[in-house]
């Protein structure tokens, strides 16, 4: 619940120049993650924006209407879909990238520098034991994957 409650209290901060912008806090992930990586597999945008796939498809279709991503499938694999960000998608990065800014800067006064980056240290360390510890867990199957 601690790590909920965190997570709400940060957004709280980036939920007004998400709304300003006209983007949904999943769509922002989305053009995020292709923005500071490239074109990528849908599934790893969803591994990397911590999206469900079946959501994902759902937001796919949303930005690409929007002309906020493009998505191509591959001529080897049909079943492979590349994502990239487009035009629409990098105004938004571009235009968003001051109050982004000016948040974390608020952030950072709050608490201070070295309790932010131990924080983030800690949570990395925290995401990369859950997902070696889940890789075992699926191998093993049961009732052990279905959260």
């Amino acid at each position: 619940m601690a790590l909920l409650r965190a997570r709400e209290a940060v957004m709280m901060r980036f939920r007004p120049m998400l709304a300003e912008h006209g983007v949904t806090e999943q769509q922002w992930r989305v053009i995020r993650v292709l923005s500071e990586e490239g074109p990528l597999g849908a599934s790893e945008v969803a591994d990397r924006a911590a999206i469900l796939g079946p959501s994902l498809t759902r937001i796919i279709k949303t930005l690409e209407r929007r002309r906020m991503i493009t998505s191509r499938r591959l001529p080897h694999d049909g079943r492979r879909v590349v994502l990239e960000i487009a035009a629409a998608g990098r105004a938004v990065i571009a235009s968003a990238a001051r109050e982004r800014r000016k948040i974390y800067r608020d952030l950072e006064r709050l608490h201070g520098r070295k309790v932010l980056d131990e924080l983030l240290d800690r949570l990395e360390a925290l995401i990369l034991q859950e997902e070696n510890a889940g890789s075992g867990r699926k191998r093993q199957g049961g009732a052990a994957t279905e959260t």
